[in-house]
């Protein structure tokens, strides 16, 4: 009997672990990064021990410093979570060595299928060699052959960006997974990402848990996941599920994973399977009515699984809420996260605690939010409701990503593919500002400073605020009179520092707002107070090449010197922050005038990089 479990991991998912735990009375134990020395997961555990390590990325990838850390903490049993070691047969090896439960499957499973080539050649498979690429052959996907989460994978469609894309590759999935191998596959233009949860045991029986629908992705990585994966035929349906069961069946697998197939023209294409549990786990887990965690552990210590799986009922949803900006290419982003809390009603799993610092290092994932009910459609309002009302204050996030892409006619009728972003990202990130936000934030501020006047006996000019928000510069104005604050085209009804109520054409709104410095909330938008008299900046030279996010500069373009001459378009920066590889090149064609960085050093947020003067 298991009584006490080490994660191997952070965040959200050793979160996620530690609930099952608790519940079942089980003893926890977290490991830790110095990074994460007080992070949420460490917070919530019995038990916490220090991964020393040369850099906070590489520190969850050390399997020696994993097992001794169980050993100390006295834990009899392991749980990997999702990505870092999760699919490395030699850290289970390892585990099950030292005398511990490993609650995965067996490494020889693992060994199998974590190899996405091996995997390919399992299911009759296979995949293309770099060097055999041809103009034919595009467009491919060059992928990581040891990792998932879209860590390690770039769409080439021409021939002179293979080169460029396999060392990006290469470098993603070496600090990701601690394995740089990959390889390269035909890319299937606008298929839908479906996927089949399996769970077996160690007595023959292999449950195949319906479908779950994927294909909302950034970055190949999963933004929005369903189940049951929507309009896919029966047949079709059951064909999925027997490819899942013979997957699994042939490499004699335990315990809990997920075989992933891109669906084109009504037929599934093989893609890999994830001895692992995913992300995505919770869609299931409504869907089902179980706690796979908790399978996961019975399944360790040896159950037997009933026959056949419990039924299925009604339809879930779930939205991963990350710390970036999608009208921004995605770009990560950093800082504290104030406060994080969701309606009633819908499932939050997440590794972060209000106050906590995202920091640089690790996934921007903050959370998942997970809906159930008895049909999509009203899965998908609750959903989407529910991020509308939560109350997210901190960095920027997909927020209203979210909320707009599980309201679009093309996802709400089940049109949706991997190339939705491709064709909808401007339209979703369009601004759709509420005008007397700014108002709000103002009103409130005024109250913070004068709650019990501020106002004139004579007639005098409003008083002004001004604020940045998406780019943009607006400006509030309101008048202190004695019957309080007023402005021009709407009724001021109630104000105070943290509501404010406005009514326009008989209509009243409600405003929370919340200010943390210069940051102020007001309701779902964000606002960055400017100052009365802002202080002068010098400019940028033209052609500056500025941080887009806090990182590390990885590598430098060979060559790159003062006095060099680019391309319009050549790459000159590699930045890595959370976990991406990110590229900076050339904006115009000319020559190098100054560069300001070297390899290894660590740049903040619009920090110069290099000048490029135009020819």
């Amino acid at each position: 009997m298991i009584t006490s479990v080490l994660v191997a991991n952070r965040g959200e998912i050793a979160c996620r672990v530690f609930r099952t735990c608790r519940e079942a009375g089980v003893r926890t134990v977290a490991v830790h990064s110095d990074a994460d020395a007080g992070a949420l997961h460490t917070r919530v555990a019995d038990a916490a021990v220090r991964l020393p390590g040369s850099s906070p990325a590489d520190t969850y990838l050390r399997a020696d410093l994993v097992v001794k850390a169980a050993v100390a903490a006295g834990a009899d049993a392991v749980h990997p979570g999702y990505g870092f070691l999760s699919e490395n047969a030699d850290f289970a090896r390892a585990v099950l060595d030292a005398g511990l439960v490993w609650i995965g499957p067996p490494p020889e499973a693992i060994e199998a299928m974590a190899s996405k080539t091996r995997a390919k050649q399992l299911m009759g498979l296979t995949a293309l060699a770099p060097e055999e690429v041809t103009q034919a052959d595009l467009p491919v996907l060059v992928k990581a052959a040891a990792g998932g989460g879209g860590r390690g994978m770039r769409v080439v469609r021409r021939l002179t960006e293979l080169g460029h894309a396999l060392e990006a590759a290469r470098a993603e999935a070496a600090s990701a997974f601690g394995d740089g191998e990959v390889f390269v596959e035909p890319y299937v233009e606008n298929g839908r990402h479906v996927e089949v949860q399996i769970l077996a045991d160690a007595h023959g029986t292999v449950w195949a848990l319906g479908t779950r629908d994927c294909s909302l992705q950034r970055r190949h990585q999963k933004v929005i996941e369903e189940a049951p994966a929507p309009g896919l035929s029966e047949p079709l349906r059951e064909e999925l599920r027997e490819l899942a069961v013979r997957a699994a069946r042939a490499v004699s697998y335990v315990g809990a994973g997920t075989v992933e197939f891109l669906v084109a023209d009504g037929r599934p294409h093989f893609l890999e399977m994830n001895t692992r549990l995913q992300v995505e786990h919770p869609v299931t887990e409504a869907v089902f009515g179980l706690d796979l965690v908790a399978e996961q552990i019975r399944v360790a210590e040896g159950a037997a699984l009933a026959p056949e799986p419990p039924p299925a009922r009604g339809h879930a949803v779930e939205a991963r809420l990350y710390a970036e900006d999608p009208a921004a290419d995605w770009t990560p982003q950093t800082g504290v996260l104030h406060r994080l809390s969701v309606p009633e009603g819908v499932r939050l799993d997440t590794g972060y605690g209000d106050g906590d610092d995202i920091g640089v290092h690790y996934d921007p994932m903050l959370a998942k939010v997970i809906a159930h009910a008895p049909t999509r459609a009203e899965a998908i309002r609750r959903l989407a409701g529910a991020l509308e009302r939560a109350v997210v204050h901190g960095p920027v996030t997909n927020r209203d990503l979210l909320v707009r892409s599980l309201r679009h006619p093309e996802f709400t009728s089940a049109r949706m593919d991997t190339g939705f972003y491709d064709r909808r990202l401007g339209g979703l990130t369009a601004p759709a500002r509420d005008p007397y936000a700014p108002l709000a934030a103002a009103l409130a501020d005024a109250r913070t400073r004068s709650p019990f006047g501020g106002w004139r006996n004579l007639p005098s000019q409003p008083q002004t605020k001004r604020y940045a928000v998406g780019g943009e510069e607006v400006e509030a104005a309101y008048t202190h009179t004695r019957a309080g604050l007023t402005a021009e085209g709407v009724q001021v009804v109630h104000a105070t520092e943290s509501l404010v109520v406005l009514e326009s054409d008989g209509v009243r709104r409600r405003y929370d707002v919340a200010r943390y410095g210069d940051q102020v909330h007001v309701n779902g938008e964000t606002l960055t107070a400017l100052p009365r008299f802002p202080a002068p900046q010098a400019p940028h030279a033209p052609g500056s090449l500025l941080a887009p996010m806090p990182g590390t500069v990885v590598k430098l373009a060979p060559g790159l010197i003062t006095g060099s001459s680019v391309e319009a378009g050549e790459p000159l920066v590699w930045l890595e922050a959370m976990k991406m590889q990110h590229v900076i090149s050339a904006p115009a064609t000319g020559k190098v005038t100054a560069v300001q960085v070297t390899e290894g050093q660590q740049v903040q947020v619009g920090a110069l990089l290099a000048v490029v003067q135009d020819a």
